[in-house]
């Protein structure tokens, strides 16, 4: 192990504590996979990947994602833990507050509830005790409320992929050492009972970058396992006037399936699987040097992938491999309305020490 990476919050976690957390998070861990691979044996859809991002034969894709190559230190250094939010500088933001000319605001995340889809057994529940909580206090009868919310912080709604969120199995299963996340750092240096010793949350910058949505919905019926290719992501484009040499480093690019109109209305379906992206728009996305992507489904990606041997490869190279961050269960609707498909991304993730991800109201701003 590295020096610098030698400090450890797990130093203080009791040891029967901690193998009680790791057997639990492992079992998380294989049952996160196992869904998408049973999911992989319904409505799969065969295809082949084109142009230069997908120049590698779909045979070497899972070697690709298992080991091959290590993808660090990152271009941001060996200690880095920001990742492509170190694309938003001071110039950054100053570029993108010039393309604001109305003034108007959206919101583009969706409301918190409980009867919210969710993936898996994830949990989302909110009370509020005595009602109200507290009071009368004072001469002037002062009274609140306080709410008691029981969650997975990062993962349930509108959620923010932090970079401790995904990582990629190097050696044998259940060896710690070779779980790599971004930047080379491994479960055992990252993994603790309170929370991510390194990649938490609060290592992330806030977001101020321009972005561009790519309307794919128009294009096609979409259903569980289509991927949306480069071919489709230019057609949109396309179609709403957008110039691929637009995209500048340390951008977003948003994708909207038309997969969100589930929301609420058949959350059984909408959880079952999705249209999104593919690695070869994931390797576009690399190559344009994007700070973040997101989506109006719940993973961006494709699931299951037309690759069955596969799961969420796009996450491992997007969040693994290159820092770059994921935004899921974004609502596009009123921008469409409008024809707003560029717009500055306004986003600040909840820096909550140690979080895999954050939930919060990101916005775009025309």
């Amino acid at each position: 192990m590295d020096e610098s990476r030698q400090a450890s919050a797990a130093d203080d976690v009791p040891a029967q504590t901690e193998d009680l957390v790791e057997a639990a998070a492992d079992r998380n861990r294989r049952d996160f996979f196992k869904a998408a691979a049973l999911a992989a044996g319904v409505g799969a859809v065969a295809g082949a990947l084109h142009g230069k991002y997908a120049s590698a034969p779909l045979i070497a894709e899972a070697q690709a994602q298992t080991g091959g190559a290590k993808w660090w230190p990152s271009r941001w250094g060996a200690a880095d833990e920001a990742g492509a939010s170190n694309w938003i500088t001071p110039e950054k933001v100053l570029d993108a507050a010039r393309w604001i000319r109305e003034g108007k605001i959206y919101r583009i995340g969706r409301v918190y509830e409980a009867g919210m889809p969710l993936f898996g057994v994830r949990s989302f529940a909110l009370r509020i005790p005595g009602g109200p909580t507290g009071g009368p206090f004072g001469e002037n009868k002062l009274v609140y409320n306080d709410e008691f919310l029981s969650t997975e912080i990062g993962q349930v709604g509108t959620q923010f992929d932090g970079l401790g969120h995904i990582g990629i199995q190097m050696g044998k299963d259940g060896d710690r050492s070779e779980m790599r996340f971004y930047n080379g750092f491994t479960s055992a240096e990252i993994n603790t009972a309170y929370g991510l010793a390194r990649l938490g949350m609060e290592k992330a910058r806030p977001f101020f970058t321009r972005a561009h949505l790519a309307d794919v919905a128009p294009l096609k019926a979409w259903d569980v396992g289509q991927e949306i290719t480069l071919a489709d992501v230019r057609s949109a484009f396309d179609r709403q006037g957008i110039k691929e040499a637009d995209i500048k480093p340390g951008d977003a690019v948003f994708f909207n399936t038309g997969w969100g109109a589930l929301w609420m209305k058949n959350n059984d379906r909408f959880t079952s699987g999705e249209p999104g992206i593919g690695l070869e728009v994931a390797r576009w996305v690399v190559d344009k040097q994007l700070a973040l992507v997101g989506c109006d489904n719940w993973g961006t990606e494709v699931v299951p992938n037309p690759d069955k041997k596969l799961a969420f490869p796009v996450h491992g190279e997007l969040i693994t491999r290159n820092g770059i961050f994921n935004h899921e269960n974004l609502f596009f609707d009123e921008l469409i309305k409008d024809r707003k498909y560029q717009f500055v991304y306004i986003f600040s993730p909840m820096p909550i020490k140690g979080a895999t991800g954050s939930a919060g109201g990101p916005i775009a701003v025309v």
